[in-house]
This record gives C-alpha cells, sequence and structure tokens, in this order.
C-alpha cells in the first residue's frame, strides 16, 4: 500500500509550498543513502520522498492528489514537472557533486569564451566636457603566438585525454546514483599536451600588458562605463575574446560642481560692486578645445545684489551625452566683506553706515523686528512664571 504524501513529508494537508521545501531539503539529508552507508532502507525512503514532493511541488497534480488521492496523479511522481525545482535543492543540499544529477549538469565542451576585464579610469571634468582620447595599459591573458594558443610545442599537436577519453567529465557511481564530474586531469577540456611550448607553458595563453585608446565622449558623468568589444582576455579552445568594461569617475573640480547637464559656480562679489551694481567675471568650461575659444564670461549684477543670489547662463554648462542639449550654468554670488581697511576707509564706512537707515537694510530690519518680538515674549512669560510663583 502506497503512504499517504503528505505522511511521507510529515507536514499538514494545508502545507504552504515553501513549508513542503523545507521539509523536503530536511528529510533528504537525513534519508539520503550516501549518508546512510547505502542502506536499502534509506534508499526506499528517499525514492518516497522524491516522489511525494515530485506530486505535492506541481500545483496541478497536487490538486488531484487532494481530490483523488494516488489514483489522481495515475503514479506519475518522480521525474515531473518539478524536477529542475528537486534538482535545484539536491545542489543547496548536497553541494556541487550533485549538480549533474540525472545528467542535468552535462555541458558540451568547446570553445569559451575569455574573461571580461575592468579598468577604472579617472578623468577631469575639462575632459569630461571636451571629450578626450585617454592612452591606458592593460595587463590581459593573450593567445601564444608562438603555439598559436594550442599549449603544444610547434610542430607537435594535443591528444585526447586518457582519463576521459576526451569527453571532458568522467562518470563515478555514489550509491543510488550516478554522478558525472569535470575530469580532474584535463580540467574539462578534453585534451592533453604531451610535448607544452616553451612559451607558455602548455597554456595557450600567455600574460602581456597593452597599450590602448580609449575614445571619452563629450558629457560622461560620473560612474560611466565604457565597453570595449573583444578588448578583454583570450578565450581558450578557439573562443572568443572577453570585453574590457571601462569604469569612469570625475576628481572633483576646485571651481565647479556638476548637477545633472548644470554646473554650479560660487563667484566672490566686492561689497561696492554689490551695493552700486556692475560687472563681474565668472569662469566657464565654454571654449575648451577652441582655439580662439576664452573659458571666462562677463555679466551685469544690479545694485544691491545679496550673498546667496545666483545668476542662470543658458547653454554654459555640461553637453548632453546623446544629442545637442546644453545644460546652464548657475553662478552663486557671495559679497565679500573688506578687510585691513586703512584708517581713513574705516571713517568712510562710520559715516556711511551713520547715514544708513532701515530702508537701505530691509532684512536687517525684519530680522530684528522678529527677534524684539521673541526677546519680549520670552520676558513676559518669566515675569508672569514669577507672578504665578
Amino acid at each position: 500500500m502506497v503512504r499517504d504524501y503528505y505522511e511521507i513529508l510529515e507536514v499538514e494537508r494545508g502545507a504552504s509550498d515553501d513549508e513542503l521545501k523545507k521539509a523536503f531539503r530536511r528529510l533528504a539529508m537525513e534519508h539520503h543513502p550516501d549518508r546512510n552507508g547505502g542502506c536499502t532502507d534509506s534508499e526506499k525512503r528517499f525514492k518516497e520522498l522524491n516522489e511525494a514532493y515530485s506530486v505535492l511541488s506541481d500545483p496541478n497534480k497536487r490538486a488531484a492528489y487532494d481530490r483523488f488521492g494516488h489514483a489522481g496523479v495515475n503514479g506519475q511522481g518522480a521525474g515531473g514537472a518539478q524536477f529542475n525545482d528537486i534538482h535545484d535543492i539536491f545542489n543547496e543540499v548536497f553541494g556541487s557533486a550533485f549538480s549533474d544529477m540525472f545528467g542535468g549538469g552535462r555541458r558540451p565542451q568547446g570553445p569559451r569564451r575569455g574573461q571580461d576585464l575592468r579598468y577604472d579610469l579617472e578623468i577631469t571634468l575639462e575632459q569630461a566636457y571636451a571629450g578626450w582620447t585617454a592612452q591606458i595599459t592593460v595587463p590581459a591573458s593573450l593567445s601564444c603566438e608562438a603555439c598559436s594558443g594550442s599549449g603544444c610545442k610547434p610542430g607537435s599537436h594535443p591528444t585526447s585525454c586518457t582519463t576521459c577519453g576526451g569527453a571532458g567529465r568522467v562518470r563515478a557511481s555514489q550509491g543510488f546514483f550516478a554522478i558525472e564530474r569535470t575530469c580532474p586531469r584535463c580540467g574539462g577540456s578534453g585534451r592533453m599536451v604531451l610535448d607544452p611550448c616553451q612559451g607558455c607553458h602548455g597554456v595557450g595563453q600567455v600574460r602581456k600588458e597593452r597599450t590602448l585608446e580609449v575614445a571619452i565622449p563629450p558629457g560622461v558623468d560620473d560612474g560611466a562605463r565604457i565597453r570595449l568589444e573583444g578588448e578583454g582576455d583570450a578565450g581558450s579552445g578557439g573562443g572568443p575574446r572577453g570585453d574590457l568594461y571601462i569604469f569612469l569617475s570625475v576628481r572633483p573640480h576646485d571651481l565647479f560642481e556638476r548637477d545633472g547637464l548644470d554646473l554650479l559656480c560660487t563667484v566672490p562679489v566686492p561689497m561696492c560692486t554689490a551695493a552700486l551694481g556692475g560687472e563681474i567675471e565668472a569662469p566657464c568650461l565654454t571654449g575648451l578645445g577652441e582655439d580662439d575659444g576664452e573659458c571666462r564670461l562677463t555679466f551685469k549684477i544690479p545694485d544691491g545684489t545679496q550673498t546667496g543670489h545666483k545668476v542662470r547662463i543658458k547653454g554654459r554648462g555640461m553637453p548632453s551625452l546623446r544629442g545637442r542639449q546644453r545644460g546652464d550654468l548657475l553662478v552663486e554670488l557671495f559679497v565679500e566683506t573688506p578687510t585691513r581697511l586703512t584708517a581713513r576707509q574705516k571713517e568712510l564706512m562710520r559715516e556711511f553706515a551713520e547715514g544708513c537707515g532701515e530702508s537701505q537694510h530691509p532684512r536687517s530690519s525684519g530680522f530684528f523686528t522678529k527677534a524684539k518680538r521673541f526677546w519680549s515674549d520670552i520676558t513676559s512669560a518669566d515675569d508672569r512664571q514669577e507672578a504665578r510663583g
């Protein structure tokens, strides 16, 4: 008589998918034949667990089983629709030795693609603005020229591996299961080099440094990535080369901060110019790479300009990486108070201060009006507290 599947997995009928998986994982570890010295009872118990989980982990089969029992699934337990899920659990429970269980891990041997490489490149904001061609030196694995990547001494050829017969994999029986593994002698290549090349010592590749030119397009931002196809490590067995990825970082600038396509710059303004108005100069990146271009611009500020006032200059920011759009330059003004005044200058400043009224300092007037109200409220509250005491 076939046992109840829920009883086999030791779960209730209303168990969730997660509870089923946890129960199967626990019991599979406990009753696996290899962990019980190939015990016949363990093999039988393990087959029951596999069959029960194959049915209950499939929503359609589980519904049929719940309604009609074993007749509803017609004995279609192990090897059902949930095989991949069971295979993944075996990998998780028993490790990589079971990754090829039931032949599921067989992979044909052949050419393999080379590894991708990463190179970190720091550039300046000016280079990010105008674009730049950088020369970089990259260490990479290259196909050995002496043996054309075969690993064999010129005039000789690789032979089939005697351990795996050229398959690249070997099969071993472990209790109830037959397991395939990568051939330990040839590393999965299926071939052996009996007379190795002196240049690469039989590897087929050599490690060398190469100098490459990398075109940095105008408008790149910090964290941008450039892919150079086929500039990574050499492949094996005639496989294609990997790719080289250039990760860019933009060095902080002394004058500018970047915000998307906009550039921000703080410019000091003499107090007299801020009070009277006038023209000031500000740096910009416009003109980089141009013979007659100057990286400066002149603009007017109104009289009474305060610290923090921002002037937006259209089209003087960073270029867009895709398209013709350009950001703006935002110039933030900082009114600078003069220092080291002469006696005469101080005298003139005192006369100026005496002649100024509230209308010349509207912010100060409004601030101190609020401050006096605040101090008055605090004093009144203290007086009321003393009166109650």
